[in-house]
């Protein structure tokens, strides 16, 4: 039986976001039970410690680094991001004083969820173009045939290969207001 769309790709999507709110919103409220409210700060610098690591992927597409397989390292930068993020939004708790961090989070939210659906979007392309071209090579179609029926399905699926174009201006206005936030919290640190 063939699962549908929802369950195969969309239900991860949102599982694995709302886990993530789910994971920091329990961590957080533990370490409020226990007055560990205080680990929480630095929670922010592990945070963004993970992140960081998880840019290993980016330095080994580009080539400025030769070890690891691109595939391997994505796999990677997915958990390690998605897992500072935890941290990260454990760092922010509930404070209604300062707007910047709150920027800050919701940049945070944002770039995960464009993450994640650049992940699961283009793993419904790329799964649906192939079903059509296994489809058309059944009925007896040649593969060049296909191929040129399929052109416009392709040419879709190559451009949103191309989801970084969004999510990278994202994770770079992220980065942004994480500068500006470590900035202001030594300026005006007592």
């Amino acid at each position: 039986m063939k699962q549908s769309v929802f369950i195969k790709y969309l239900f991860p999507f949102f599982q694995w976001y709302t886990l993530m709110i789910v994971i920091a919103i329990i961590i957080d409220y533990f370490l409020h039970r226990f007055q560990l409210v205080a680990v929480g700060r630095y929670l922010g610098y592990v945070g963004t410690f993970v992140v960081i690591i998880s840019f290993v992927y980016s330095l080994r597409k580009r080539k400025i680094i030769q070890t690891g397989t691109p595939k391997k390292l994505l796999e990677l930068h997915e958990y390690l991001a998605w897992i500072g993020s935890i941290l990260i939004i454990v760092h922010a708790g509930i404070h209604f004083n300062a707007i910047l961090p709150w920027l800050a989070i919701l940049m945070l939210l944002i770039t995960v969820a464009t993450g994640l659906i650049g992940k699961f979007l283009l793993l419904v392309a790329s799964e649906s173009l192939k079903v059509k071209k296994q489809e058309l090579l059944n009925k007896g179609i040649n593969k060049e045939d296909a191929e040129k029926e399929l052109f416009f399905d392709s040419v879709t699926v190559g451009l949103m290969k191309k989801w970084r174009a969004v999510h990278l201006p994202i994770t770079f206005v992220l980065l942004a207001l994480v500068i500006l936030h470590i900035v202001t919290i030594v300026m005006y640190s007592k």
